[in-house]
């Protein structure tokens, strides 16, 4: 624990009026959950007051014993409570918070945060469209722009069509996390030389090591589904295509998580814009590619280990993929 950004995130926060901000920014009602109007929030607004940040990574702290509408941002956000708990509420779920866990809400995901006491704290961090390049998200791909299957979660979230799509990630106070948190927030708080890029970096590092815990938690899917048995996880299903992967068909995954085939088939489709078939195939090809690189096994070896039983058809997908073939890969890329 941060005692020093603590003591600066007390002084940052503090009650902040609805109704002057409404007045202020007067943000339109785009539509209402339970007779309760969301507001279209668009813009950031500065610790202490009301003028807006301009920033395309932006934090600031959630105001104590404050009412906060049900609303949506056209960017992610990350929330993160360094002190006591909250609860946050979306279309569908309510949330509850405790320390040093996180949750990255989706672009047009409607919510909010209850009122929380002065023993709390709650940073946000918002994440604008155009915070991150295509080099920048080169962090999160493995060569010639095959992504991972959960690291997609980010370009996934940073795109929702979906009026729920969130993740809830348990840290269970990991140091690495908990330290990446503080260091993103002093680059912020206290700028020096390079600090914007050093918070972009930092940024997606965070949103790796979540996902890294995440995969190795084996109570993530039973979890959620206590939370809400009408909702699925993207991040639980893109996770056991990513673990499942040779043997995998979408029978089996849809018996798993208990829910009809095509429904899932479905909902991957509209969450990811790729159908199941195509994640399995992305997996199997990024870890191809990484035997190819890190290893001398012979590809058609390699083949049947990453699911194919027919090497001419590894060859296929792996070019139409890639854009080259398996044995040309090998070529440019192992090391010597």
């Amino acid at each position: 624990m941060n005692t020093e950004i603590l003591e600066l995130l007390h002084q940052n926060r503090e009650y902040k009026d609805w109704k002057k901000v409404e007045n202020k920014l007067k943000p339109l009602i785009v539509d209402y959950i339970n007779g309760e109007p969301v507001y279209g929030f668009y813009e950031t607004l500065k610790d202490k007051s009301l003028n807006k940040n301009g920033q395309l990574i932006s934090i600031s702290t959630q105001p104590v014993d404050s009412f906060v509408p049900y609303h949506i941002h056209n960017y992610v956000e990350m929330m993160v409570v360094l002190l006591g708990n909250c609860t946050i509420r979306t279309a569908s779920n309510t949330i509850h918070m405790k320390q040093d866990e996180i949750i990255v809400m989706g672009r047009d995901t409607i919510h909010k945060v209850d009122e929380i006491d002065s023993g709390t704290i709650v940073v946000n961090i918002a994440l604008k469209p155009a915070a991150f390049s295509l080099n920048d998200l080169d962090f999160l791909t493995h060569k010639e722009g095959m992504q991972s299957i959960s690291s997609m979660l980010f370009s996934l979230l940073a795109s929702n069509n979906s009026k729920v799509a969130f993740n809830l990630f348990h840290t269970n106070h990991e140091s690495h996390v908990v330290n990446t948190v503080y260091d993103i927030i002093s680059e912020y708080y206290q700028p020096d030389s390079f600090s914007n890029q050093i918070i972009k970096m930092e940024v997606l590092e965070l949103f790796l090591r979540l996902i890294r815990i995440a995969s190795h938690s084996p109570n993530l899917v039973n979890a959620k589904k206590k939370q809400n048995n009408n909702e699925i996880d993207l991040l639980t299903l893109l996770l056991y295509i990513e673990k499942n992967y040779k043997l995998i068909t979408l029978d089996k995954m849809a018996a798993y998580f208990g829910f009809n085939a095509n429904y899932l088939s479905a909902y991957l489709k509209k969450r990811t814009g790729y159908t199941f078939i195509k994640l399995v195939h992305i997996q199997r090809i990024n870890v191809a590619a990484e035997y190819l690189t890190f290893s001398n096994a012979p590809i058609d070896d390699i083949s049947t280990e990453v699911g194919y039983e027919n090497p001419s058809y590894f060859y296929k997908v792996f070019k139409k993929y890639i854009g080259c073939s398996p044995s040309d890969y090998r070529k440019k890329y192992q090391k010597n």
